[in-house]
């Protein structure tokens, strides 16, 4: 199993969203990536995996993947069937 580590910018979102009343867990960012819905490519070689967290939303995680580690650049909660 890969080593996750979160980016600087990631490691605000929590307290950002958390802020905005939209409690996530860093095991909930895990799972997404681990167990995603939806996987697709993104930007520069980027993964976005997607899952769904409620009735209402998903949460989108963008993440670059290396042999032994995958880097969690951002993560961002959207409404169910915004990018589906």
């Amino acid at each position: 199993m890969k080593i996750v580590n979160f980016s600087l910018h990631s490691l605000l979102k929590f307290s950002i969203l958390r802020r905005h009343g939209f409690n996530i867990s860093e095991k909930e960012i895990n799972d997404c990536i681990q167990y995603p819905d939806n996987l697709s490519s993104g930007f520069n070689n980027r993964k976005i995996a997607q899952k769904i967290i409620d009735e209402k939303h998903s949460i989108r995680v963008i993440f670059e993947e290396t042999e032994n580690e995958i880097i969690i650049i951002t993560f961002y909660p959207v409404r169910s069937g915004r990018y589906e």
